[in-house]
């Protein structure tokens, strides 16, 4: 048993969660929503932080979406970004069937238009998922840090691409783009960071406030 099985043990038995994930092989989406054990992460995390204003990029299903807004106090908000109008479909009724839909707000289209466009329009957030194309990672980052409030949580999943990212002979474009995320989140000036090496690697980091 490897230790990511030993966790999901414990935590596979999340009803709602699980319906979800049914939901999303049914309608033939990608099975890829975050593992259960950095899931329960993300619920932590924003709780503890007590982020008001969530914004999530890449919303497939909403398992994450959940997970967030689990963290959430009631008047909290989700902002969350999908390309695909379907996609985001699927994960606001999945959202209001877990009793979310009215915290959570959908932006369709190109990601790094709509971070533009929050960017233009002085949004500010406290915590941040990035779990969407890989090669944008560094673009979804530098936007983060941008729209973050001092302090906010920035986070990013799949940062060991099923092992792609750990073996030299693998280069491709999002490969490169996640090891260059990857460093970034650990080293930045403007960070601290961390990588957390279970299930497929989640990146962590916390904006520093700027000195005055």
């Amino acid at each position: 048993m490897s230790p990511e099985e030993y966790v999901d043990h414990f935590l596979d038995n999340d009803g709602q969660l699980a319906r979800v994930k049914q939901n999303i092989a049914d309608k033939g989406m990608p099975e890829i929503s975050i593992a259960p054990g950095y899931g329960r992460l993300l619920t932590m995390l924003v709780a503890a932080t007590k982020a008001s204003q969530v914004l999530e990029i890449g919303a497939l299903g909403g398992y994450s979406g959940i997970c967030l807004a689990r963290g959430l106090a009631p008047e909290g908000r989700l902002t969350s970004l999908e390309l695909k109008q379907d996609f985001a479909d699927v994960a606001l009724a999945n959202l209001t069937e877990a009793g979310f839909g009215k915290q959570v707000e959908y932006m369709i289209g190109q990601a790094t238009d709509s971070l533009e466009s929050l960017k233009q329009a002085g949004r500010k957030f406290d915590f941040f998922f990035i779990d969407a194309d890989k090669e944008n990672y560094l673009v979804y980052l530098e936007y983060a840090i941008e729209l973050a409030n001092p302090g906010a949580i920035i986070a990013g999943d799949n940062t060991f691409l099923r092992g792609r990212t750990l073996n030299p002979d693998k280069n491709g474009p999002s490969v490169q783009a996640i090891r260059r995320f990857n460093e970034q989140m650990a080293t930045d000036d403007r960070l601290i960071g961390t990588i957390l090496p279970a299930y497929d690697g989640l990146a962590v980091a916390m904006v520093k406030p700027q000195e005055q």
